[in-house]
């Protein structure tokens, strides 16, 4: 990190994100700096292999808090799976994915595990690594890259 912090855009606890390549045009994500790894929610979650040898994976998102009617069902490479440990100390082998988000005026790729979080509060986990040398947080703050009021598009 550069000695300038100033250069670096202020993140609060919570942001919307958008995830095109996915098709979910917006998504409440907890910013997350006690979590390495970034994290999807996900369902019917099956890996594959394509006619053309590549490892890929199908899955389901419910983008939205509190809302399972709204299903967005997605496709896409797996880059590897990976040994994850929850914040309750479980260990659990994940598939990962690396796919563009865009977060107010920044598109960048993250690398996501895939879990199902229907019992945690937010659909998405921007861990550290998806921030390092991008954004600095400020935890008594939240939306200061996107407005809750107008989520991307």
């Amino acid at each position: 990190m550069s000695d300038s912090l100033d250069q670096y855009p202020i993140l609060g606890w919570r942001e919307w994100l958008s995830i095109p390549s996915l098709g979910i045009p917006h998504i409440k994500a907890k910013v997350d700096t006690g979590a390495r790894t970034s994290a999807l929610h996900t369902f019917d979650l099956e890996a594959y292999t394509a006619e053309t040898g590549e490892e890929r994976v199908r899955f389901s998102v419910h983008p939205f808090q509190g809302d399972t009617d709204t299903v967005i069902k997605c496709d896409c490479p797996i880059i590897g799976s990976r040994s994850v440990r929850d914040s309750g100390g479980h260990e659990q082998i994940r598939p990962f994915i690396r796919i563009p988000v865009v977060l107010g005026d920044h598109t960048w790729d993250i690398e996501f595990s895939l879990t199902n979080r229907d019992n945690m509060k937010f659909r998405m986990l921007l861990g550290r690594t998806a921030m390092e040398d991008r954004f600095l947080v400020n935890p008594a703050l939240s939306y200061q890259q996107s407005n809750p009021f107008h989520p991307p598009s």
